[in-house]
């Protein structure tokens, strides 16, 4: 593609970059989306594809009362100062517009995930028992024709993606089972869920507005003229005129100089795509912008495990089941295992005074045979393996007939194992984790032993009796949260906070307006998505 004009290049193209290039698109511009990988979609078509939308106009119908001022409520109550009001508002206000506008112009549907909780369902203003978390319906692909092979495959899900979240284990405790034959027909016409389906459907309302694409080469800097934005220089050589610009090329996660001199903890590992290495933000600060959130990501424990092509697994529902506990190399315990991902995350930051080193890392969880029996693990849940029937854990799980023996095996005292599990125990007995308050929330309960969803039961358990097992868990993220700082029509601010003309940013290359916070399932493309609608209209202005 030799040297061109537009209205909008856009830089990257997950659900932020897609949204962005469509609305643009709606509005009349000629926009050309740039994607550094050679498919579409980025992260955002690995993912769960839910977003969080609150006053959502979904809610009604499933009997969710939610309003501004409670939304507002939940944000601010988390915010520690973080969460800039204006930023929250026209987060909520502009999320009902833009589902309003993708379901009225686009192939974009959506439906709300039944009773997914906030994931701090006790912060004034919760939406407790769910309404907030949107996903679409599943899609079917041959209406992509030739671009249906230009999607991102997920190395988690692949090729089992003819599913919705709200239809799993992934959102639901008690999933409502897809019956063989639904399943087996939305294979035959290949109707793909998860972030399948959130993509497809923008990418074709993409496609039916002249949007552009040109994969394969990634942005390499701004063209600036008088300090407007004036196009892009592409890593190729290649120069492309255009009078505005959005930064949709996600975070840093895979940068390791950046997540060295920004991120408050450690990132040991992230389970996002691997182009993921910052190009937005170092585009942004060269162009002078103010940075924000460069010290948070969407932390997320994770276990590395050769189960897939990432080699890496989300830690998620496991922790949450009675029967198993989490331990530091102090062979003690030190969190609420049941809590949310993001705010687990956390736990992993604390630092040892006398040693300057991170307290809670290396650590495992622990379970054993007879929790293995029931719930299986990571190695022994995966869709179609044919691993289901496994009678103990895979060899890259540590193992011992004792606690002791398991604790050596860890290089943690084996006392202080042996006498944390006694205190769970005892505390299990007692129906209460005195230490870490795991139960209290309703969030914990929400997960763990359906058959006991809603009590404490569902995530306390003993740990009764050998063999013991534990896999190691490390410190992870979804992405990072760090970009250019940008106002609550999506322009990017400079270091006098002024908008820099013509340029934009959205998703994981805008500064979070979450803070150090995650409101619920989808609270990542959620503001990355809303951000980007409100910018694309906003440019229109500037044409």
């Amino acid at each position: 593609m030799s040297e061109a004009d537009f209205d909008l290049i856009v830089l990257g193209s997950g659900a932020a970059g897609l949204t962005a290039a469509l609305t643009a698109a709606e509005e009349g511009l000629r926009v050309l989306v740039v994607e550094k990988g050679e498919k579409i979609g980025g992260t955002s078509a690995w993912s769960g594809g839910q977003i969080w939308i609150p006053c959502n106009p979904h809610q009604q119908a499933y009997g969710k009362q939610d309003s501004r001022e409670k939304a507002l409520t939940y944000l601010d109550s988390m915010s520690n100062g973080l969460i800039d009001p204006a930023m929250a508002a026209a987060y909520i206000d502009g999320g009902i517009t833009m589902v309003q506008f993708l379901e009225e112009s686009t192939p974009v549907k959506f439906s709300v995930v039944p009773d997914f909780p906030d994931y701090h369902p006790e912060r004034p203003g919760a939406a407790s028992r769910g309404g907030r978390t949107l996903e679409c319906p599943v899609y079917p692909y041959g209406e992509l024709g030739e671009w249906a092979e230009r999607v991102e495959k997920s190395p988690y899900y692949w090729p089992h993606v003819y599913f919705t979240v709200g239809e799993t284990s992934l959102a639901q405790a008690v999933p409502d089972p897809l019956p063989i034959e639904e399943a087996e027909r939305r294979a035959a016409n290949d109707e793909r869920g998860l972030g399948h389906s959130l993509v497809g459907r923008l990418l074709r309302g993409c496609l039916d507005r002249g949007v552009e694409f040109l994969l394969g080469v990634g942005g390499k800097d701004l063209v600036l003229d008088e300090g407007c934005v004036a196009g892009v220089e592409l890593a190729d050589g290649q120069v492309l005129r255009a009078r505005n610009v959005m930064l949709a090329t996600g975070g840093f996660e895979h940068n390791e100089a950046f997540r060295k001199a920004f991120l408050r903890g450690p990132l040991q590992n992230a389970v996002s795509i691997d182009t993921n290495t910052g190009d937005g933000q170092k585009m942004a600060m060269r162009a002078g912008a103010m940075m924000g959130s460069m010290r948070e990501a969407w932390w997320m424990p994770i276990v590395e495990a050769p189960l897939n092509a990432k080699g890496m697994m989300l830690f998620t529902g496991e922790r949450t089941l009675p029967g198993t506990i989490m331990i530091n190399r102090a062979g003690k315990r030190f969190c609420n295992e049941a809590a949310n991902y993001n705010a687990f995350g956390s736990a992993f930051h604390e630092i040892d005074q006398k040693s300057s080193t991170y307290r809670n890392l290396p650590c495992w969880c622990v379970f054993n045979q007879a929790f293995y029996d029931k719930w299986g693990f990571l190695d022994a849940q995966l869709i179609g393996t044919g691993d289901s029937h496994r009678k103990e854990p895979a060899d890259w799980i540590m193992r011992g007939q004792t606690l002791g023996e398991l604790a050596d095996r860890l290089g943690v005292p084996g006392d202080a194992l042996e006498a944390t599990v006694a205190r769970w125990n005892a505390m299990v007995d007692k129906g209460a984790d005195e230490d870490f308050g795991r139960g209290e929330s309703y969030y914990d309960l929400y997960w763990g032993d359906p058959a006991h969803k809603g009590r404490k039961e569902a995530t306390l358990g003993r740990i009764d009796g050998g063999p013991y097992y534990a896999a190691e868990v490390k410190s992870g993220a979804l992405g990072t949260k760090g970009g250019a700082q940008a106002d609550t029509l999506g322009r990017v601010l400079d270091l006098d906070m002024q908008p820099i003309p013509g340029l934009y940013a959205a998703g994981n290359a805008m500064a979070s307006m979450m803070g150090m916070t995650y409101g619920g399932g989808g609270g990542t493309l959620g503001p990355g998505m809303v951000f980007a609608y409100l910018a694309g209209r906003h440019m229109r202005t500037r044409n």
